[in-house]
C-alpha cells in the first residue's frame, strides 16, 4: 500500500489543498471525530497535512484532496482508492467535480508568468492548453489563433512535449520558453521556422509532469476554466459554444 501512495503522491508536494464540498455533501463528523481519524491516518501518511484530509459522502471513507489527484482512504488507512464516487439517486459523479477543481488549483499553482498567452484583455473565457510544438493538430490550433481571439477565448500555453523530457520536441520547447519574445517564438516554431537554440530556468519539464498528473495523454489538450479536459483540437466556434454551456450550467 505505501508503495501505491508513494506513487499517488509522487512529484505532489506542496500542492495539498483543501476545497469547498461538490454538491453531494460529506459524512457530517464532530472537530474530535475529525481529529481523530487525521490523526491515525497522518501515522500512515505522515507527509499529508491534516487538512488534505476531509470525509468524503461515503460512511468510513475519506478524501485526500492532493492537486490535481483525489484519492479515498479507510479510517484506518488499509485501504485506498484510486477511483470515482457516484451518487446513483443524482447520476452525480461526485469525484468529477472535485477532481475539475484541484486541476485549476494545480494549474493556476503554475502561475501566468509560466504560461505564453494569446488573447484580449477582457476575454469571455480563458483555457488552458498543454501543446506540443511538432503535433499537428497543435499547429492547426494554433493557425487560428486569430479566430479564438475574436470568440472571445484567451489562450494560455503550457509545454507538453509528447516525446518526453530530453527528446526533441522538448529542447524545441525550452527554446521558445527562454526565447526573448515567447509569443512571437512559439508561432515561428509551430511554423517549422528556424529557432534560436536557448536554455534558462524554464517550466517546460514541471508543465509536462503536471500534464502527465492532470491525464494529458495527447495534445492539444484543452482544459477548460472549470477544470474539464477536452482532448484534441475543437474549432473556435465550437468551442465558444460549448464554453458558453459550461459558463450557463455552472
Amino acid at each position: 500500500m505505501k508503495s501505491v501512495i508513494a506513487l499517488l503522491l509522487f512529484g505532489l508536494s506542496g500542492l495539498f489543498v483543501t476545497l469547498p464540498a461538490a454538491e453531494e455533501k460529506p459524512v457530517q463528523l464532530t472537530d474530535a471525530e475529525l481529529q481523530k481519524v487525521q490523526q491515525t491516518l497522518l501515522k500512515v501518511f505522515p507527509k499529508l497535512p491534516a487538512e488534505a484530509i476531509q470525509p468524503s459522502p461515503i460512511p468510513g471513507l475519506y478524501q485526500i484532496l492532493v492537486a490535481p489527484r483525489l484519492f479515498y482512504v479507510s479510517a484506518d488507512g488499509k485501504y485506498v482508492i484510486d477511483g470515482d464516487v457516484i451518487n446513483i439517486e443524482s447520476g452525480e459523479n461526485v469525484s468529477d467535480t472535485l477532481r475539475e477543481s484541484l486541476r485549476v488549483t494545480a494549474i493556476e499553482g503554475m502561475g501566468e508568468e509560466a504560461m505564453i498567452i494569446y488573447g484580449p484583455k477582457k476575454p469571455e473565457h480563458t483555457i488552458t492548453v498543454f501543446t506540443d510544438i511538432d503535433c499537428g493538430y497543435c499547429r492547426k490550433l494554433h493557425s487560428e489563433m486569430a479566430d479564438y481571439n475574436k470568440a472571445g477565448i484567451r489562450v494560455r500555453y503550457m509545454a507538453y512535449p509528447r516525446a518526453g523530457i530530453g527528446s526533441e520536441s522538448y529542447d524545441k520547447a525550452v527554446s521558445v520558453w527562454c526565447a526573448d519574445d515567447p509569443t512571437k517564438a512559439l508561432t515561428e516554431a509551430k511554423q517549422s521556422r528556424p529557432l534560436a537554440k536557448k536554455t534558462c530556468d524554464n517550466p517546460v519539464a514541471a508543465e509536462y509532469q503536471l500534464g502527465q498528473m492532470l491525464g494529458v495523454r495527447g495534445t492539444p489538450a484543452i482544459v477548460t476554466e472549470n477544470g474539464h479536459i477536452i482532448p484534441g483540437y475543437v474549432p473556435a466556434n465550437r468551442l465558444k459554444v460549448m464554453l458558453d454551456t459550461q459558463k450557463a450550467i455552472k
